[in-house]
């Protein structure tokens, strides 16, 4: 069991969820489920939580019920290394979801939570130092939904 495990809170869809997400990133699985017994809160043998992996990570989702809504201030940042396997996660994960108002990678699926793809050469480019790339490259990156590997090479190089 990993130190710390990120616990997501959904209304009433952590099962749906947990099956969604394990079938978009390789190494990935529901791994338990849990149900609400006669004391609840929620109705006797509907899913209270349910444990899977993601990539090897291990995350629990909970149906709390609507008390707590996600927010963009958390987020899931999914590392990519090249151009079609962001194309291909920015699919999955915004498929009947939305890109967010926050540009720069950001989308919200379809349950709401928010997530991040990112290219792992934006990290080296924003830590150039030379301030004119990094400038460069923040200015080509600030309107993006999706996030244009080669157009963040050109502001880079330019």
């Amino acid at each position: 069991m990993q130190k710390i495990t990120t616990f997501l809170w959904f209304k009433d869809q952590a099962e749906q969820a947990a099956k969604f997400y394990t079938s978009v990133f390789p190494d990935s699985k529901v791994t338990a489920i849990t149900r609400y017994g006669d004391a609840g809160p929620g109705p006797a043998g509907s899913v209270m939580t349910v444990s899977f992996l993601l990539a090897g990570q291990e995350f629990v989702a909970l149906n709390g019920g609507p008390h707590f809504p996600f927010t963009p201030a958390i987020s899931l940042v999914v590392n990519v290394d090249s151009q079609d396997e962001l194309d291909r996660y920015w699919s999955k994960l915004s498929e009947g979801g939305e890109p967010s108002a926050q540009q720069c990678g950001w989308l919200a699926d379809r349950y709401g939570l928010s997530w991040q793809v990112v290219p792992t050469i934006l990290t080296k480019m924003l830590q150039d130092k030379d301030p004119g790339k990094v400038n460069r490259v923040t200015q080509a990156l600030m309107p993006m939904k999706k996030l244009d590997i080669a157009a963040l090479k050109r502001a880079y190089e330019s």
